[in-house]
């Protein structure tokens, strides 16, 4: 798991790389929640991530209670198929408010 995080024009652009698990759970903790003094707006790029348990989409929430709580914008963008497959089977698709496309179906 690598995150990456620039900041331009008050936002700040965390990428995700890899396992979004209980084993790195702790460390983007870490990483992700100062964003949100930082900066005016937080933008998560999930688009790299190859796997996500329930540790690690409880860090998408923490994220999302948090810039409610802030009054600052969250953004989560391209979903990889593995953020869509957890949106889906916990029926959270709508619940972070970020348009999300699914992908086509196979024939």
């Amino acid at each position: 798991m690598t995150i990456s995080i620039a900041t331009s024009n008050g936002v700040s652009h965390v990428r995700v790389l890899g396992e979004m698990t209980i084993y790195h759970a702790a460390e983007m903790k870490g990483e992700l929640l100062p964003c949100f003094d930082h900066s005016s707006e937080v933008e998560i790029d999930l688009s790299e991530v190859s796997e996500i348990d329930t540790a690690g989409f409880q860090l998408l929430l923490l994220a999302k209670r948090t810039a409610t709580s802030t009054g600052k914008p969250l953004h989560l963008v391209a979903h990889s198929p593995a953020i869509l497959e957890v949106l889906e089977l916990l029926d959270m698709t709508s619940y972070f408010g970020d348009p999300v496309v699914m992908p086509r179906a196979a024939h």
